[in-house]
């Protein structure tokens, strides 16, 4: 979607239409107002039931380094999604879909999981949960593992909650080692169908 007039028109029940289609938005950068649908040919996901917690971060959780909060601070975590990171210079996170997701957590459809130390913020992920599934959309750290354990929080809560998607876009290494996969978009599709069948709640 692209053009001044088609980004006035995105509201967030539009941005949840696309999602129950299989789109998703992105922007090239923070500094292009413009936004474009994505459909990958190959879609990114980790199936809930096979979901990999590796050795030595179970260590880490068992430890309890974090204080680990759900949607206390929605828009800090967008920020700090946004910001540069290894081998991330820029974002796609523009001021467009920086306020259409504040907007969707207003109306209870974006959430966040965050790791907190004495009080700061140096982790956390964000996404959107519509019945059965749930797409994440960016994960962030400022100390080591926070983001990773904020996952396994999210995970343990899709699972206790009744979720049957855990839509992840995009497979990397780092998603690789929780059990993320790739799978064709027409299989994706069904799956997304049957969870959206779910009445699931995130909160």
């Amino acid at each position: 979607m692209r053009g001044s007039d088609e980004r006035l028109s995105l509201t967030p029940q539009l941005l949840l239409k696309a999602y129950s289609c299989g789109l998703f938005p992105m922007a090239d950068s923070a500094d292009d107002p413009e936004i474009y649908w994505v459909e990958p040919e190959h879609r990114g996901i980790i199936p809930l039931n096979d979901f990999h917690v590796p050795r030595s971060l179970a260590k880490t959780i068992r430890r309890r380094p974090f204080d680990i909060r759900v949607n206390s601070a929605f828009s800090a975590v967008l920020d700090g999604c946004a910001e540069p990171a290894p081998g991330r210079t820029k974002t796609w996170i523009n001021r467009t879909i920086r306020e259409l997701y504040v907007q969707l957590h207003h109306l209870g459809h974006a959430h966040s999981v965050e790791a907190w130390q004495e009080d700061h913020l140096v982790g956390g992920l964000y996404g959107v949960a519509l019945r059965g599934a749930f797409f994440g959309e960016s994960m962030f750290s400022r100390r080591t593992d926070a983001s990773k354990v904020c996952l396994v929080h999210l995970v343990d809560r899709l699972k206790r909650q009744g979720f049957a998607l855990l839509d992840t876009q995009f497979t990397t290494d780092h998603l690789r080692r929780f059990g993320a996969i790739d799978i064709p978009r027409e299989t994706y599709n069904s799956l997304l169908d049957e969870a959206l069948l779910v009445d699931a709640r995130f909160m």
